[in-house]
């Protein structure tokens, strides 16, 4: 079910508390020649009881907790502009932004270019998506002039890998 516009600015007030238990699901990941991978994906969003700035859990584990834990936080930083940190626990901080129904962070880590997008589509599903490539252009195209245009010039960045996982709100 799509975000309806009521419903998305409903949802961003209520943005993590309205997001908070496990998703779970499978994560499949895909190059150009297919899908290459599948692992088992958890999504555990908590409020911290001892937070005084209304820091949520924010804790991916892919296959088993013993397997690759990542005990990440969501920090409050202007809630009422969609701005959010995503915290690592380990000197990295990222902003995040929850632009009605998706939940968006953008960012350059050795050389690649990643983009991952959470939407909660309804109440008991999420939808999480990752999008990276190196960050060399792949070409460059345009910077020309057509008649009175001035054609700007775009620059298109390759891809890498594609993730996606449609996660399900568990009610255990």
């Amino acid at each position: 079910m799509a975000c309806l516009s009521a419903l998305c600015a409903q949802e961003a007030d209520q943005f993590p508390m309205s997001w908070e238990g496990e998703w779970i699901g499978t994560l499949d990941i895909y190059n150009g020649k297919g899908k290459v991978q599948s692992v088992a994906m958890t999504i555990e969003i908590h409020k911290i009881d001892t937070s005084k700035e209304g820091r949520y859990t924010f804790g991916l584990i892919y296959g088993s907790k013993e397997q690759d834990w990542r005990p990440y936080e969501l920090v409050p930083v202007a809630p009422e502009k969609g701005l959010w940190k995503v915290d690592e626990k380990n000197s990295i901080a990222m902003e995040s932004y929850l632009y009605g129904p998706k939940f968006m962070c953008w960012f350059v880590v050795q050389g690649s270019r990643v983009l991952c997008t959470y939407e909660k589509t309804d109440e008991k599903t999420m939808v999480f998506e990752v999008m990276s490539g190196r960050e060399e252009k792949a070409s460059s195209t345009g910077k020309t002039r057509q008649g009175e245009e001035d054609i700007p010039e775009v620059i298109t960045y390759p891809f890498g890998v594609f993730q996606r996982a449609i996660l399900t709100r568990n009610d255990e």
